[in-house]
């Protein structure tokens, strides 16, 4: 079956008055017929691979169907080294390799620049809230100390006026 291809070409007409320019939509329909990717076997790499949907290998210099139900074609089609798709002096090995080294890099990038974010976020100067909450929490612990200073002083007085008043050390007063 012949494919069908539509294209949309914008063709500019200039109008002579102002200057201005006027879009027309022109369509125009190309038939591409469907190349078989086994008539390019024992050729050459590039003739083979001028078609996307072929698949070269070396081993046996064969111009094969890319299986397109699977991300990577099985070993039983052509070895992965032997393996060619898109340019000739790439195989699918050194691809895949390729891939997961700047996968790698990518992945490690961002979790550097996470960690970053976040021990330069804690290193920082406290906000206004911290601040306001330790100054809170400083003026609470002062109050407490003269709260606590006041009820010793009474505590004090009522145990001199009943003479509970402990001295430090009771032979003192001979």
């Amino acid at each position: 079956l012949p494919c069908v291809l539509v294209g949309l070409l914008l063709a500019w007409i200039p109008k002579l008055s102002a200057g201005w320019s006027l879009t027309i939509p022109v369509v125009t329909v190309l038939q591409v017929l469907p190349t078989v990717c086994s008539q390019n076997s024992n050729r050459t790499c590039e003739e083979c691979l001028k078609n996307v949907s072929c698949l070269w290998c070396n081993t046996n210099k064969a111009c094969l169907d890319y299986p397109v139900t699977k991300i990577l074609p099985p070993g039983s089609l052509c070895k992965l080294s032997s393996a060619r798709w898109g340019v000739c002096w790439v195989n699918f090995e050194a691809l895949i390799i390729a891939m997961s080294v700047v996968g790698g890099a990518i992945l490690l990038g961002v979790a550097i620049c996470c960690c970053c974010c976040c021990r330069r976020k804690r290193s920082r100067k406290p906000d206004k809230s911290e601040e306001r909450a330790m100054r809170e929490r400083e003026e609470r612990r002062i109050r407490q100390e003269e709260r606590r200073a006041e009820m010793k002083s009474r505590h004090d007085e009522i145990r001199k006026k009943y003479g509970l008043f402990k001295e430090e050390n009771p032979y003192a007063r001979f």
